[in-house]
């Protein structure tokens, strides 16, 4: 069995956070992204380099409003419950306490030079690790990303998303996003288009 939820990321989260964005990207990236780079993203160089920025993200931020969001599992009475699957094996990683980082959302001020950061903020990450889809851990990192952003007085989202990667496509508009005719070319070995999604808030 397991709690649920999601909290402001703290310092002894760094290493997990670290993980899931690789996990994801691994997983999430493999069908459209070509592997030498992809392998550049989540190798053991770039987990330092992420070790270290994520770090600052979470105890420096530059802001108040540059926040750093967690989904976590709670793994409760996992010894009378052997064959959990996914739940169970991952008590056996679990850190002291039993919440385990599952997921994670960030955002910021927005940055691209179209927009106003007064009012319109990115949200520049939003991640779930592989083996805790599909259990509600997007949608709390979203909805508790629009709560936060909200109340610091935004009235609109922004964010930049591989226009291969369907699955965060299809879930961004089926939460009511949709693209709004802005888009980046990335040079990977080979063009990667990403496209930029909105939502309002206000």
């Amino acid at each position: 069995m397991a709690d649920v939820g999601v909290r402001a990321a703290r310092r002894e989260d760094v290493l997990q956070v670290a993980n899931t964005q690789i996990r994801a990207w691994r997983y999430g990236y493999r069908d459209f992204l070509p592997e030498g780079p992809l392998e550049q993203m989540t190798g053991a160089a770039a987990e330092k380099m992420w070790l270290r920025q994520w770090d600052e993200a979470i105890v420096a931020p530059p802001t108040p409003m540059h926040r750093v969001l967690v989904a976590v599992e709670t793994i409760l009475d996992t010894e009378g419950f052997p064959a959990l699957g996914a739940g169970g094996s991952a008590a056996l990683t679990t850190p002291r306490g039993g919440e385990r980082v599952v997921g994670l959302a960030s955002h910021a001020p927005a940055e691209d030079p179209d927009l106003d950061p007064s009012v319109v903020a990115e949200m520049l990450t939003l991640l779930v690790d592989p083996d805790f889809v599909r259990r509600g851990h997007g949608s709390r990192l979203l909805n508790a990303t629009v709560d936060h952003l909200r109340d610091d007085g935004f009235r609109q989202i922004v964010t930049w998303v591989f226009a291969d990667n369907h699955a965060v496509l299809g879930f961004l508009e089926s939460a009511g996003w949709g693209e709004d005719m802005a888009e980046r070319v990335l040079d990977m070995g080979r063009p990667i288009r990403m496209v930029r999604l909105t939502t309002d808030i206000s």
